[in-house]
């Protein structure tokens, strides 16, 4: 059986005035933990991680991955939307991450995307996600910064820091529309979840309108929120924890006051109750 990771962090997102802090420590911080517990590790690092780099990434995690096999992978940085060009969105757009070169190239990793990726994985795969970005929000264009620095940061970035002006939804005069009415929107790694009993997704925000993961500055360093209580939560459980056990545990510490954000554990119940990185 292999234990394979792949672990992608991004701070710097060249051209849109929109940088995080903590995204390569979260990175950083997964590949150790998960090199502790047995895994192989791949790691994409700021410009490491352009759009055709993640798919070639991903593409080679899972396509040589044979039953029995554990694969996880983890992404901090910003998440996105862009307009739907398939039809098969009911409010119309596609959930996206965000790659380094989102700006420069001009385009998102879409859920549509990343569900062609995984229809690859042979059967009896398991396949664990956890995602440490926002999938919500409804700003086209972003706020101005905040000038505090250490102030918690949402991992959003609206279309209108990265998308031309051409591309943008329009309002019914013809203008850029300022904000967009969405629906219940998901985070881009649920297109690749199946709802098999080897799938699971662990993300740092619930699913819906306006629901944020934030960057954040904690004990002096830089991390998400919530990959830092993810982590520091792990240390503490038994050997034997689920990860049922373990989403628990982070609720603890999440949402609270600095970090009004929900994590949540997408899976079956035979999924949720599978031992922690088995």
């Amino acid at each position: 059986m292999a234990k394979k990771a792949l672990c992608i962090g991004i701070n710097n997102y060249p051209g849109t005035h929109m940088d995080l802090q903590g995204c390569v420590n979260d990175a950083q911080d997964w590949s150790n933990v998960l090199q502790s517990r047995g895994f192989v590790i791949s790691t994409l690092l700021d410009q490491q991680a352009t759009k055709a780099a993640m798919m070639s990434a991903m593409s080679n995690l899972i396509n040589p991955a044979v039953a029995g096999d554990s694969l996880v992978i983890t992404f901090s940085g910003h998440g996105t939307y862009q307009p739907d060009k398939d039809g098969d969105e009911v409010d119309g757009l596609d959930e996206a991450l965000c790659p380094y070169d989102i700006q420069t190239k001009g385009e998102a990793l879409t859920d549509d995307e990343i569900h062609t990726l995984f229809k690859a994985r042979k059967p009896g795969v398991k396949l664990v996600l956890i995602s440490d970005s926002c999938h919500s929000g409804t700003v086209t264009r972003a706020a101005a910064a905040e000038p505090e620095a250490d102030a918690p940061r949402p991992r959003f970035m609206p279309m209108g820091n990265w998308m031309p002006d051409k591309d943008l939804p329009r309002s019914r005069s013809g203008g850029v529309a300022p904000f967009i009415n969405i629906g219940a929107s998901a985070s881009p790694f649920l297109a690749a979840y199946t709802r098999s009993e080897d799938d699971l997704l662990l993300s740092g925000c619930q699913e819906g309108p306006n629901n944020f993961s934030y960057d954040a500055k904690i004990s002096g360093r830089y991390n998400g929120a919530f990959t830092y209580y993810a982590l520091k939560t792990l240390k503490t459980l038994s050997a034997n924890a689920t990860y049922k056990d373990w989403h628990d545990a982070i609720r603890r510490y999440l949402p609270s006051a600095s970090y009004p954000q929900t994590p949540q554990l997408v899976g079956t119940l035979t999924a949720r109750q599978m031992k922690v990185f088995s």
